[in-house]
C-alpha cells in the first residue's frame, strides 16, 4: 500500500508540473499584461513603461520567464501578486480555507442528499415519486452552475431577501457580534453558495447511487434477506446500500474537480472570498503569478482527491488491500 501511495504521489507531481507549465504559457500568451491600464495611459512616459516591465521581468523572453518562475517554485515561492501587491502565498493562504470550507460542506451535503434521494427512488421504484425525482435530478445535473447561482442570488437576496448578497461575513457588524452571532453570520453567508454546489452535485450522486442500488437488488443475498422476512427499508439500508456504496466511493474523487471548478464560478457570483474568486479576478487583471499559483493548488487538490478515493475504495473492499 505504501508503495502504491508513493507511485500515485509521483504521478501527481508530474501532472501538477504539466498543468502549471501549460497554464503559465497560456496566460502569458494572452493579449495584455498586468500593467495594461498603465501602458495605455498616454500620460505615462515610455521610460516608466520600460522600467515597470523590466522590474518584474516581463520584458524577457517567455522561456526565460518560465525558468525564473520554476526557480522560485523550487525555493517555495509562488511569486508576487500584482493585483494584491502581496506574495501569492499570502493571498492564497487567506483564500484557501474559505474554498475548503465551501467544498467540504458541499461534498458532505451532496453525498448525504444524493444517497437519501436514491434510497427513496429505489424504495418506490416505478412510482410517480421515482419519476419526479429522476426528472429533477436530470434537470439539475444538466444545469450550469453559474446559472443556478445567479437564480439563487436573485431569488433569495432580491425577491425574497433572506440571505446576504455576498461575502463571507458582514464587513461592518461581524467584529461587534458575539461568538454565536459570528457563527450565525458566517452560516448565513455560506448558505447560498454551499446550497448551490450541493444541489448540483447531489443530482449526479443520486443518479449514480440509484443505478448502483438497482444493480445489487437481484443478488442472492437480497433474496435471502427477503425470505427472512425483512422489510424493504431494512433490506435497502442494511444490505443493499453497503454493497452499492463501492461505486459511489469512486465518485468522491471525481467530485473534487467538479466541485472545485464549480466553486470558481459560484465564488465569483456570490463574492465568496475563496481561491476561485481570487483566481477569476486575477485572470481579468492578468495577474500571472496568482493565476498559475491558483491552478497549481487546484491541481494538487484534484490529485489528492483522486488518491483519497482510491484509498477509501481499498478500505471498503478487502479484496483490494492485498494488491
Amino acid at each position: 500500500m505504501l508503495r502504491y501511495i508513493a507511485q500515485r504521489l509521483a504521478q501527481a507531481a508530474v501532472i501538477v508540473a504539466i498543468v502549471a507549465a501549460i497554464t503559465f504559457a497560456l496566460i502569458h500568451l494572452a493579449p495584455g499584461d498586468p500593467f495594461s491600464a498603465v501602458m495605455d495611459n498616454p500620460n505615462v512616459s515610455e521610460t516608466v513603461r520600460q522600467t515597470l516591465r523590466a522590474q518584474y521581468g516581463l520584458d524577457r523572453p517567455l522561456p526565460e520567464q518560465f525558468v525564473r518562475y520554476v526557480s522560485s517554485l523550487a525555493h517555495g515561492e509562488l511569486g508576487w501578486s500584482f493585483s494584491h501587491e502581496r506574495p501569492v502565498r499570502e493571498v492564497l493562504g487567506r483564500a484557501l480555507p474559505n474554498t475548503l470550507l465551501l467544498m467540504g460542506v458541499a461534498l458532505v451535503g451532496s453525498f448525504t442528499l444524493g444517497i437519501l434521494i436514491a434510497l427513496i427512488q429505489v424504495a418506490r421504484r416505478g412510482s410517480v415519486t421515482d419519476q419526479v425525482l429522476s426528472g429533477l435530478s436530470l434537470f439539475f445535473f444538466s444545469m450550469p452552475d453559474f446559472w443556478l447561482a445567479i437564480l439563487a442570488l436573485l431569488t433569495f437576496t432580491y425577491w425574497l431577501p433572506i440571505f446576504p448578497v455576498g461575502g463571507a461575513v458582514d464587513p461592518v457588524m461581524h467584529e461587534y457580534l458575539g461568538l454565536g452571532g459570528r457563527l450565525v453570520d458566517r452560516l448565513r453567508h455560506l448558505a447560498l453558495p454551499a446550497l448551490t454546489l450541493t444541489v448540483l452535485a447531489s443530482a449526479a450522486v443520486a443518479r449514480y447511487q440509484r443505478a448502483a442500488l438497482l444493480d445489487v437488488l437481484p443478488a442472492d443475498y437480497i433474496r435471502t434477506a427477503r425470505l427472512k422476512g425483512l422489510t424493504e427499508r431494512e433490506i435497502l439500508r442494511r444490505h443493499a446500500l453497503r454493497n452499492a456504496l463501492l461505486p459511489i466511493i469512486s465518485l468522491v474523487g471525481l467530485s473534487f474537480p467538479a466541485l472545485l471548478t464549480g466553486a470558481f464560478f459560484v465564488e465569483k457570483i456570490f463574492a465568496w472570498p475563496g481561491m476561485g474568486y481570487a483566481v477569476v479576478n486575477a485572470i481579468g487583471t492578468r495577474d500571472y503569478p496568482l493565476v498559475v499559483g491558483g491552478v497549481i493548488i487546484g491541481s494538487i487538490m484534484v490529485t489528492l482527491g483522486s488518491l483519497l478515493s482510491d484509498l477509501l475504495y481499498a478500505l471498503a473492499d478487502p479484496r483490494l488491500r492485498s494488491h
